[in-house]
């Protein structure tokens, strides 16, 4: 498994801050098993942004074309 990149890290890491704290004070919970369950959601959310940032040159391989006979090649001038 490749190593993540600063942008994955970056949108990882501040996805799990923000929706921990948005989480928080919206449930307005204090109990240790609430919190512990927030902390846990906003790790498996963080973990699925980062993994769904695009990495850069990670295009799809196209299938190469039908090899072209040499009948059917156009033949270049210079």
């Amino acid at each position: 498994m490749p190593r993540p990149t600063a942008a994955q890290l970056a949108y990882g890491s501040c996805t799990v801050i923000f929706s921990t704290l948005a989480m928080l004070l919206l449930s307005q919970t204090s109990s240790g098993l609430g919190i512990t369950v927030i902390a846990l959601a906003a790790l498996a959310l963080g973990l699925l942004v980062a993994m769904t940032v695009p990495v850069p040159g990670a295009r799809t391989e196209q299938a190469p074309a039908e090899p072209v006979a040499d009948e059917e090649r156009v033949p270049t001038t210079l």
